[in-house]
Parts: C-alpha cells; structure tokens; sequence
C-alpha cells in the first residue's frame, strides 16, 4: 500500500459522517492489542486554544527529555500532520504501513458495531503508531468529551481550555451542556487543568467530584499574569502548587498567555518539569496556522480559529498587531457556523477591506453568501486568487489576515509561505 492508497482508504470513510462514541475505537484497538494504555501525558480539550496549548505542553515535554506523540487535527495540507513525534510529522510511507497493518484488524467491525468514520481510523492508527515510538502523548480531542474517539485515553491529567458555542449541532445549544459533554475527558484520579469560565465549571467540578479527581483552575490553583510583546509574542508569569515560572511564547496573541499557563500547570503536574526546562521548552514552539505570522510586505498572518469566539479572540489581538497599518481580511467559514455572530466579532477587527472566500469543502459557506451577511465586500470562489488580491489590497506597509477556517488557511498557506520566502 503506498501514501495515497492509505489516504484514500480513510477518506472513502468521509461519507459515515459524525457518529459519537467510543464502541469502533475500543474494539479496533482492542484487536490491535489495546496500546493507547499505560501512556502517560495530557488529553486536551476545550472549544478554542487546544491546539495551541498542546503544542507547548508537547514542546515543554520534549525539551524535558521525552519522546512525545501529538495527534493533531485536523491537519492543514497532508494526512501525515496527524500522527507527529516531536513535532515531526510521520513519513508518507510509514503512514502508508501504519494503515495497512490495521486493515485486517477491521475486519468484521462494520458488521458488528457499524462503518467506522474517517476520524475513528485516523485516531486508531495514530495510537498503533505512537505506542511503539513515544513515552509521552498529548492528544488534542477532536470534538466534544465524552463521545470523542480520542477519549479511550486515561492519560492522567485532563485540560480544559475554555468552553464556548460550537459544535451545537452534536453537543449541545448552552454553555452547559458543551461543558457536560468536555468534562466526560475526566477520568479517575486525573489532575483537571481549566481556564474555563464559572457557567462551565459547574459541569467540571461535578465531574471531577464524581470520579475523586483534582481541579485545578487558571485563576483559582494557578495564578498568571501576561503582557504582550508585539509580534514577539507574550510574556506570561505563572504561580501555581509547587511551581513559579516567567518565560516567554512566541505564539501571538493575549490569549496565549492564558493557553501557556495551562500548558506549564500540566507540564509539572506530569513530570515535575522545571522552569528552565518550561521556559526553553516553550521558546521554542511553532503552531501552524493559528495567528501564524508567514511574512512581511506586507505582514501575513494566518489563524484557522473556526467560530465566533474564536473571532472574539483575534479582535483582542489583531488591532494592536495593526495598528496605524492598513488591515485587510481574507475570511472563508463552514456554513453550519453561527454566521451572523461571526460576522459581529469580524466587524470588531475594524478592516479596511474583506474578501471572502471559501475552502474546497461541501461544508463550507459561499463567498456571495458572506458577502450578503457582511453587505458588501468582495467575493472570490478561489481561496488562492483571493489571498492575492488581500495582498494586493494590503499594499507593502499594511497586514493580510487569512481566517475563518482551517481549511481555508490549510489552502492558501503552502502558497503563502512559498511566496514570502
């Protein structure tokens, strides 16, 4: 089996679309000889800043020594980006052989619990991988909690990002219940890290409560203060039980500071890490397509943030990256986002020009159909030719921000970054 017969293999499952629960994994990876148990590390979940908070958690892990599995998702150009270690991702044809040998291990499965989807495989064969190559995971959920595929893993810490709408569709139409169905993450005993908000907490407590867990909240257990550095990044102090560190992210935006402090929280709750370890650590890490700053003349920043409060967050960060500099957006969303209030934080960006666009997905919303909601502004069906023509509207002094959408940074990033090299 080569690179694209495996590619191939997984995306024929897109068509068994969204089915919650955990039955397909377990009994995959049961017949693959159960490796997802005894790893140690973190499960991430949260609506926004999971990715980012993984991230430096994998690179603070790293730097303490340990050979550590990420299983990002969902990736920006290849399938490989799924399964990394170290922050490598896997080779195409190790990828290749990582699918073949669970092939037979399905057999009978669609028969006996139903077709499983693309992310149920990906995820089994991330682990049948990882388990013979790291001795740390940090596994970033793929959607929700409980019913995750990812949530076969007892890794002994939990992180909680936040909780905000999204997914309503499948978890829910309140903070409540999108909180009820992230802290299904908890396992017993774990460490819970959360920056989540009080609407939230009530879930994550009672959680915690029912399966003898600690909690550990970011402005409760752990104390932090951020500034930010321009485009140099954000520079966190952070006290927590047993650790008092200042270091540095070079990930942009405020809110980073909030995903670092989580990150260093779990990094000691599962190693005892250092602070000079944390700091080097986190020094160190790089997070594709999220406030991804890929060159200047003008200055191009990318972030897939997919919702409305992911929006939110840019408008706290965007301005002050821009300011006195002309600011054009590029903006492409899935259309069973919540628009009309994507469009309300959008607005708080206070651009010059939008252009709107959309990925090569069915999901994805039509330019015209944005450019309705926004009332004006252009409309381009080609994600390519509407990152030039922000880069045209930008001129050499201004800023290009590409958003909305993974997909939509995942199209025009390979082309970006060629460009600005």
């Amino acid at each position: 089996m080569n690179y694209t017969e495996a590619v191939e293999i997984l995306t024929s499952r897109g068509r068994f679309g969204v089915k919650l629960g955990l039955d397909r994994t377990r009994a995959i990876l049961e017949r693959a000889g159960n490796p997802q148990l005894g790893f140690k590390g973190a499960l991430v979940a949260g609506t926004n800043g999971k990715g980012s908070t993984a991230a430096m958690l994998a690179a603070i892990l790293h730097e303490a020594g340990h050979t550590v599995g990420t299983m990002p998702s969902p990736h920006l150009s290849s399938y490989t980006e799924r399964i990394q270690v170290d922050g490598v991702p896997i080779s195409e044809p190790e990828f290749a052989a990582a699918v073949e040998w669970l092939q037979p291990r399905l057999e009978g499965i669609d028969e006996e619990l139903g077709a499983p989807t693309e992310f149920e495989l990906l995820t089994t064969v991330a682990l049948t991988y990882l388990a013979r190559h790291c001795d740390r995971l940090v596994v970033e959920v793929g959607m929700g909690g409980r019913l995750d595929s990812t949530n076969v893993l007892d890794l002994g810490v939990a992180v909680i990002t936040n909780v905000d709408l999204d997914h309503q569709q499948y978890l829910g139409d309140t903070i409540e219940k999108i909180a009820y169905e992230k802290a299904g993450v908890i396992k017993a005993g774990n460490t819970v890290i959360t920056g989540a908000s009080q609407r939230a907490m009530v879930a994550i407590e009672e959680r915690a409560a029912a399966v003898a867990a600690t909690v550990w909240r970011l402005h409760g257990e752990i104390h932090h203060t951020r500034r930010t550095v321009g485009w140099e990044g954000v520079d966190v102090e952070v006290h927590g039980p047993g650790f008092d560190c200042a270091l540095r992210t070079p990930l942009l935006g405020r809110f980073q500071g909030d995903n670092a402090a989580l990150a260093v929280a779990a990094a000691h709750v599962i190693d005892g890490v250092g602070c000079a370890t944390m700091t080097a650590g986190i020094a160190g890490v790089s997070w594709p397509g999220r406030l991804e700053h890929v060159g200047d003349h003008p200055a191009v920043l990318l972030d897939g943030g997919h919702n409305p409060a992911a929006l939110r967050w840019l408008a706290q960060t965007i301005p002050e990256l821009a300011a006195g500099r002309r600011l054009v957006v590029v903006f492409g969303m899935m259309a069973d986002k919540d628009l009309p209030a994507a469009m309300a934080e959008l607005r708080q960006l206070r651009a010059a020009e939008v252009v709107f666009t959309a990925a090569d997905s069915p999901r994805a919303a039509s330019p015209e159909r944005l450019a309705e909601l926004w009332g004006g502004g252009e409309a381009i069906a080609s994600p390519e030719a509407a990152a030039w023509r922000g880069i045209e509207l930008a001129g050499l002094d201004g800023v290009l921000l590409v958003c909305g959408s993974l997909y939509l940074v995942g199209a025009v990033r390979p082309m970006l970054v060629a460009a600005r090299r």
